[in-house]
C-alpha cells in the first residue's frame, strides 16, 4: 500500500478490503458488513485533543452542582467584611493600592483561632478568586476579574497561608475520626477543606494558564509560582507530595471526608505547570509524504524516544472518520497521475532487528553467528549487504536505549566513571519524593479510577467518592433526583478525567526524565492490575459514554454566578446540552488507551495480557468512535497482538488489518501479522519482568542509596581523625549518657590479655 491510499478515507479503504473477501465465504462477508455498517451510525467526532479543556470547562468542573449555594454564601461574606472596610463602594472601583491593603487584611485575619471566622474569611478570598461575580456583567468579565485577583492574592502571599490552614487540617485527627464514624458523609463533612482547595485550585489554573496580554509582573510571577510548587513547602516535601499524601489517606479510610475529586483536579494540574511541554501532541503543519524523522522527532519528543509509534498526521486526522466519497470520475487511460511515493511516515530500526537479521542471514549462508557484530559482512551475498545498508539508514536510537547503555557502564565503573550528574528537574524531584511510597500511590489512584469506573458495581467495601457531592439532605422530589443522578455521574466522569490525566502526565516525564523511572512507575501498575482495570472500561458501550450528557449548562459556573436562574424541568434536565459528545470522556478514553499502550510497548509479557484477557473484541468496539486519535492508538494495541490471535482471526478481521496497515508505523522488517518473532517465547515472560525489576532496582541503589558507595569508600586509619569526626547524637542523649557510659562501657569486662594474645 502507497502514500497514495492516504488520501483515501479509512472507511472507504476498508470497504475495498471487504470486496477482496467475498470469495471467502458468505459468513465472513456478512460479518464485516455488518460492522461496516454499524460504523456508519456512529457521527464524525471534531474533537481537538489538548492538555486541557477549555479554561471555563476546567473551572466549572471543579464544582459539584449540589454547590451552587454556596456560590451566594461566598458573595455575602465578602460583602459583609467589604462594607465594613469601604462603604458605599465596590471592588472593581478600587485602586490597586487599596486592594492591596484589604487583601493583607483579610490575610491577617486568617491567622486567628476561631475556626468559623478563619472559615468567613477563607470564604471572603474564594469570592476574589472566583472573580468578584456579582459585580459583572458577563461571564468575559469574571475571567478577567478572577485572573486579576488571582495574581493579587498569590503576590500577597495567600497561597503560602493557605497551604498552613490545608496542613492543619490534613493532621486535623478529630475531624478524621469523626468521619470514620460516621454512617454517611456528606458535603457538610468537607466545607473548610472544599474552600481552601477550590482557592488553591483557581491559583493554581488561572496562573498556569499564559495568554498574550499578561503584564511583566505576571509573567515573573508564574515562573516563581513553578519554582515553588516544585520546591520544599511543607515538612521538606513538593506540594504535590501532600496532595498524594491526601488521596492515600483516603484510600485508606482514615479520612472519608476529603473531597477527592478537588484533591485531584488540583494534582493533576500542580504537575501540568511543574512540568508541562507545549502540549501532549502538537500537530504541526508538515508535508505528510516526506519521509523526515528528525522532524517528526522533534515534534513530539516522548513518542520517539520511547518508541511510541507516529502520531496522526493533519491530513490524514480527518481520514480516518470521514465516511467513504463518490468515486472519483473515470480518467481516460492516456492521463496519468502522479502520486507521492512511500508511507507518511519513516520506518524505524533498532539495533536489535540489525542483529536479529544478521543472526539469521549467517546461519543460512555460513553457518554460523557472530554476535552481535553488525560490521562483518564476510560470506554474506550482495543483496544481504544492500539490506543492512539499508536497515542502519533507518536505524534509531532512542534516549532510552542511550540511558539504558549509560546506566549499565556506570554499574560495571563505578569508580573510574565518576559520580553522575543528576539534574535537578521537576520529575526528578517528584520522582525522589515520590520513591519511598510509589506503590500507595499507585494503587490508591487505581482504587479511585476503580470506583468511578461506569463498569463498576456497587460494593459494601468499595471507596466511598461521592463524599463531596451528596448533599445533607436527600432529594425528595424526582427533579431533585434527577439532577443528583446527573450530578454525581459528572462528579465520577470528572474523576476519571482527573486520573487518567495524571498518570499519562507522570508516564510521559519519567520517560523523558529516565527511562527506569518510567519503568518502575508502569511494573507497579502492572502489579495493580492496571491493564485489565482499563479493558474493563472498555467493555462497555463506548459511544453512549462519549455522547453521555451528565450536565447542566445553566448550572455550570461562572454562567450560574452571573445569570438569573431559570426554572429547571424533568425535560431540560434529560435533554442535556446540545454538544455532539463529551469532551472530557473522550479526553479520557484517549488518554486511557496511551497509557496501555506505553505499558505493553516492547514488553511481551504484558502484550500476552491483552491476549489472555480478550482485548480484542473490546478494543474493536472502541473503533466505532469516529474520532481519529483514539481509532490510532486503538489500531496500536490491536497490531502488537495480532500475531498471537491466530490465522482465522486475521482472516475474518481484514478490515482492521487493512487499517492497521495504513495508520500505524511500522517496522522495516516488522513481521506484526505472524507468528515469527523469536521474542515471542511464553518460558521467557516472566524472566521478562524479574531482569526488567533487577534492572529497576540497581538503577535506584546507584543513584539515590545514601550508602551506595560504602564498599568502594577508602578508611581512615588515623585515630586523632576518627576521634576527631562529628557524630549526631539524639537531643536527649545527654540526659543518659552517664548511664550509658555504666551500661556500654564500664560494666562491660574486658579481657585485655587476649586483646594483646590476639595483637
Amino acid at each position: 500500500m502507497q502514500g497514495e491510499d492516504m488520501e483515501v478515507p479509512l472507511l472507504n479503504n476498508l470497504n475495498d478490503n471487504g470486496d477482496r473477501l467475498r470469495s471467502k465465504g458468505k459468513d465472513v462477508f456478512k460479518d464485516q458488513q455488518k460492522e461496516s455498517e454499524s460504523s456508519m451510525e456512529s457521527p464524525n467526532l471534531e474533537f481537538e485533543y489538548g492538555d486541557t479543556d477549555t479554561l471555563m470547562a476546567e473551572l466549572s468542573e471543579l464544582y459539584s452542582y449540589t454547590e451552587e449555594p454556596e456560590f451566594a454564601l461566598n458573595r455575602d461574606y465578602f460583602e459583609e467584611d467589604f462594607r465594613s472596610h469601604d462603604r458605599g463602594r465596590r471592588w472593581i472601583e478600587l485602586s490597586a493600592d487599596e486592594q492591596r491593603a484589604y487583601v493583607m487584611r483579610l490575610l491577617d485575619d486568617l491567622e486567628v483561632t476561631d475556626r468559623d471566622k478563619r472559615l468567613k474569611v477563607a470564604r471572603a478570598i474564594l469570592y476574589l478568586a472566583q472573580g468578584v461575580f456579582d459585580e459583572c456583567d458577563a461571564e468575559a468579565d469574571v475571567l478577567r476579574w478572577s485572573r486579576h485577583n488571582v495574581f493579587l492574592l498569590y503576590d500577597m502571599g495567600i497561597f503560602t497561608a493557605l497551604l498552613e490552614l490545608l496542613s492543619m487540617e490534613i493532621d486535623n485527627n478529630q475531624a478524621c475520626s469523626s468521619a470514620v464514624r460516621k454512617p454517611a458523609i456528606s458535603l457538610a463533612d468537607s466545607t473548610e477543606l472544599r474552600v481552601l482547595l477550590s482557592i488553591m485550585y483557581l491559583m493554581v489554573e488561572t496562573i498556569r494558564l499564559q495568554t498574550e496580554d499578561d503584564r511583566p509582573e505576571w509573567r515573573a510571577a508564574r515562573e516563581a509560582f513553578k519554582t515553588e510548587l516544585g520546591a520544599p513547602l511543607y515538612n521538606g516535601e513538593p506540594f504535590s507530595l501532600l496532595l498524594f499524601t491526601m488521596v492515600t489517606k483516603f484510600c485508606s479510610m482514615n479520612a472519608p471526608h476529603f473531597p477527592m475529586k478537588k484533591v485531584l483536579l488540583l494534582l493533576w494540574k500542580t504537575i501540568l505547570p511543574l512540568v508541562k511541554q507545549d502540549s501532549l501532541d502538537t500537530y504541526n503543519e508538515r508535508d505528510p509524504f516526506k519521509n523526515d524523522d528528525a522532524r517528526d522527532e522533534e515534534e513530539d519528543p516522548e513518542d520517539a524516544d520511547s518508541g511510541i509509534e507516529g502520531e496522526v498526521d493533519p491530513l490524514d486526522r480527518d481520514v480516518i472518520i470521514q465516511p467513504p466519497p463518490p468515486p472519483p470520475p473515470l480518467r481516460p487511460p492516456t492521463e496519468r497521475v502522479n502520486f507521492p511515493k512511500g508511507l507518511p511516515w519513516a520506518p524505524k530500526v533498532r539495533e536489535k532487528d540489525i542483529e536479529h537479521f544478521l543472526e539469521t542471514s549467517r546461519n543460512k549462508f555460513i553457518g554460523f553467528t557472530l554476535g552481535n557484530d553488525t560490521e562483518t559482512l564476510v560470506g554474506l551475498p550482495r543483496p544481504i549487504h544492500e539490506s543492512v545498508k539499508t536497515l542502519k539508514q533507518h536505524k534509531y536510537i532512542s534516549i532510552a536505549e542511550v540511558q539504558m547503555k549509560r546506566e549499565e557502564e556506570l554499574q560495571q565503573c563505578p569508580l573510574s566513571l565518576g559520580e553522575e550528574d543528576v539534574d535537578e528537574t521537576p520529575a526528578e524531584t517528584m520522582y525522589l519524593g515520590m520513591l519511598p511510597n510509589l506503590s500507595q500511590y499507585v494503587i490508591a489512584l487505581l482504587k479511585l479510577l476503580l470506583a468511578a469506573a461506569p463498569t463498576s458495581k456497587a460494593k459494601t467495601d468499595s471507596i466511598n467518592i461521592l463524599a463531596d457531592v451528596l448533599p445533607e439532605e436527600m432529594p425528595i422530589t424526582v427533579l431533585q433526583s434527577m439532577k443528583l443522578g446527573i450530578d454525581v455521574n459528572r462528579h465520577k466522569e470528572i474523576i476519571v478525567k482527573a486520573i487518567s490525566a495524571l498518570l499519562l502526565l507522570l508516564l510521559k516525564h519519567f520517560k523523558l526524565n529516565h527511562i527506569y523511572q518510567f519503568e518502575i512507575v508502569s511494573q507497579h501498575l502492572v502489579f495493580a492490575n492496571c491493564i485489565p482495570l482499563i479493558l474493563k472500561f472498555f467493555n462497555q458501550n463506548i459511544m453512549s459514554y462519549i455522547s453521555a450528557k451528565n450536565s447542566i449548562c445553566v448550572l455550570d459556573f461562572p454562567h450560574c454566578a452571573v445569570h438569573e436562574m431559570p426554572e429547571l424541568t424533568a425535560e431540560s434536565l434529560e435533554a442535556g446540552d446540545s454538544n455532539q459528545f463529551c469532551w472530557r470522556n473522550l479526553f479520557s478514553c484517549i488518554n486511557l488507551l496511551r497509557i496501555l499502550n506505553k505499558l505493553t510497548k516492547w514488553k511481551h509479557s504484558r502484550t500476552m495480557m491483552l491476549v489472555v484477557f480478550k482485548s480484542a473484541p473490546i478494543l474493536k468496539r472502541a473503533l466505532k468512535v469516529k474520532q481519529a486519535m483514539m481509532q490510532l492508538y486503538v489500531l496500536k494495541l490491536l497490531k502488537i497482538q495480532t500475531k498471537y490471535l491466530g490465522r482465522q482471526w486475521r482472516k475474518s478481521n481484514m478490515k482492521t488489518m487493512s487499517a492497521i496497515y495504513q495508520k500505524v508505523r511500522h517496522r522495516l522488517n516488522d513481521d506484526w501479522a505472524y507468528g515469527n518473532d523469536i521474542d515471542a517465547r511464553p518460558w521467557d515472560f516472566q524472566a521478562e519482568e524479574c531482569a526488567l525489576r533487577e534492572g529497576i532496582e540497581k538503577f535506584n541503589s546507584r543513584r539515590y542509596d545514601k550508602n551506595k558507595n560504602g564498599d568502594f569508600a577508602p578508611v581512615d586509619n588515623c585515630l586523632q581523625s576518627v576521634l576527631g569526626q562529628r557524630v549526631d547524637l539524639p537531643e536527649d542523649f545527654h540526659y543518659s549518657y552517664e548511664m550509658w557510659l555504666e551500661r556500654e562501657v564500664f560494666s562491660q569486662p574486658i579481657e585485655w590479655e587476649g586483646l594483646l594474645q590476639e595483637q
